[in-house]
């Protein structure tokens, strides 16, 4: 990577307040060219708000002071958390790319520039790591899965040509392979001269890919420094803390280096729950306690029908249990979650709450119902209304679903939302003011108010800290284990996080390819891409140690 000194972008003493609260208050960054910039820090730190100031926005009605620098041509490229929120629904993901690249070929003559402009898009698509670019082309950005359209923002940002890209949490959702493929653009990225603005908790893609690390808390750097030294001989508590709860899987007490596969690794992070009252062998029929959610011959379609996206022939998931649904971005997990959900109608087959056939439309289904499936957004910004407080939203669903007045409502809100880090003083603001991480807290805060029979989480976790990851986990480990009468949907890409699962679901391109115990598909995997995925997830560990 070069070594200029010279930087491309600065800011000085940023101070962010709102409403009287600072939320960045007295951050310095320097941005140099071909090199990597890590922001780290949990949920609600400032990394955003000090990204986003490279761009020159502010949330509203901020008060800004300080100074932020851009130095010579060539814009900002920013690849959001959520990328839905900016990409344009009514259209195809091939007119979102190509007013970006027709742009950039007004100098050919103009019989060449319909296929230079399509030559650069397929080429960002590639460099974005995505698969079938005719297919998705045709898509417009409902039609992919969370991944994929993170991955056609990063195919936006390469088409600009900026100078600077700020990559807000950019594997999040992703699964290990595709991981392993943004690591790699990302540091060609580098290697081209362009910098890079790592805003991410994924600390092992920090270590993988950053020069320097500025480590937040609270909107205030606590440390900062070359990464190799911070990881080191890290000097601030906070961030021993949130190295300490990365290195769980792959240390002992003692921090010496636990010398196992990475199925083992995944199960030392977080040991198997006990076993619910239901078949232990994967072809058992049915004992005592049927279950509360059958899916039988399930096939989910796109396009008015013309794609199938999903087949799932058979799956159960009884009273008590964890199922986690495993996949690479775009192999159906979040198309299986909306079905369940009742928010993909075009499919055919049954899915079973009790015994009984649940409408496939979300407004067909009664208020019981509704109440007893829940589901946990991946963008839980989208999922609430940006004019109303939190507080108000959460409450309303005990309201809505469970008939509770307004005031019994409230305070069971208020309590299920401390019980997930989140005090009465940050829920009452509206969703704009709270973070990507503090705002999925809500969002399973709002889900666990209906009392649900199956709680399906799409991804929550992806986008979360170490330290509020873990939190998370194991809240829903422990909400499983104390309510025999809930079931768990945790939809993931990543084997970490489905180890804490009593049974693991595998979708590949479509197919439910694999279900078993967990231990027994993470340990002694049957299909060819369970096996690959591990696989991959070893060597990334080895990469971001090397």
């Amino acid at each position: 990577m070069s070594h200029a000194t010279d930087p491309v972008a600065e800011i000085r003493d940023l101070r962010v307040e709102i409403a009287g609260r600072a939320i960045v208050d007295g951050v310095d960054l320097r941005v140099l060219p071909g090199r990597v910039t890590a922001l780290v820090g949990a949920s609600g730190s400032g990394k955003t708000t000090t990204g986003l100031a490279l761009l020159g926005e502010y949330p509203p009605g901020a008060l800004v002071t300080g100074e932020v620098r851009r130095s010579g041509a060539g814009p900002v490229g920013y690849v959001p958390q959520h990328p839905a929120a900016v990409l344009n629904p009514a259209r195809r993901v091939s007119a979102l790319l190509d007013d970006i690249a027709r742009a950039q070929v007004r100098h050919l003559p103009r019989a060449e520039r319909r296929t230079a402009a399509r030559e650069r898009v397929r080429e960002a698509l590639k460099a974005a790591q995505l698969r079938d670019p005719e297919v998705l082309l045709r898509r417009y950005p409902h039609q992919l899965s969370g991944g994929q359209q993170q991955r056609v923002v990063l195919a936006q940002a390469l088409l600009l040509g900026a100078r600077v890209i700020v990559a807000d949490e950019p594997t999040t959702g992703q699964d290990a392979l595709t991981k392993r493929g943004i690591v790699d653009q990302l540091a060609a990225v580098a290697a081209r001269g362009i910098a890079v603005v790592l805003l991410s908790h994924d600390l092992d893609v920090v270590r993988a890919l950053a020069d320097e690390v500025l480590v937040l808390r609270a909107g205030r750097v606590v440390e900062s420094g070359p990464a190799e030294r911070l990881w080191r001989a890290p000097r601030h508590d906070w961030t021993r803390r949130l190295l300490a709860e990365s290195r769980t899987a792959f240390s002992d007490e003692g921090g010496a280096d636990v010398k196992r596969d990475d199925e083992s690794r995944a199960l030392a992070r977080h040991p198997a729950p006990p076993e619910p009252d239901r078949p232990q062998a994967e072809d058992t029929p049915d004992q005592v306690r049927p279950p509360v959610l059958r899916i039988t011959h399930l096939t989910a379609r796109h396009g008015n029908g013309t794609t199938t996206v999903l087949r799932a022939p058979h799956l159960a998931l009884h009273p008590g249990e964890c199922l986690a649904v495993v996949g690479r971005s775009g192999s159906g997990k979040t198309t299986l979650a909306r079905c369940l959900a009742g928010l993909h109608r075009d499919h055919d087959g049954e899915i079973l709450l009790d015994g009984t056939s649940l409408p496939r439309s979300l407004r067909r289904r009664s208020r019981a119902q509704l109440a007893a499936v829940q589901y946990v957004f991946q963008d839980a910004r989208a999922a609430f209304d940006e004019h109303r407080p939190v507080l108000a939203q959460v409450a309303r669903t005990a309201v809505r679903l469970r008939g509770t007045d307004e005031k019994t409502a409230t305070d069971e809100a208020l309590t299920t939302l401390a019980s997930l880090g989140l005090p009465e003083s940050v829920v009452r603001r509206r969703p704009g003011e709270l973070s990507g991480g503090e705002l999925q807290r809500a969002a399973l805060a709002r889900a666990l108010l209906a009392r649900p029979r199956v709680l399906v989480c799409d991804e929550i976790t992806s986008g979360l800290d170490t330290v509020t990851r873990r939190g998370i986990l194991d809240l829903l480990t422990a909400l499983v284990r104390d309510r025999d009468d809930l079931a768990l949907v945790l939809i993931t890409h990543d084997l970490d996080t489905a180890a804490l699962a009593h049974r693991i679901a595998v979708l590949d391109a479509g197919e439910l390819v694999e279900q078993g115990p967990a231990r027994r598909v993470l340990t002694e995997p049957h299909h060819p891409f369970t096996a690959a995925l591990a696989e991959t997830i070893a060597r990334l560990d080895t990469y971001t140690r090397a």
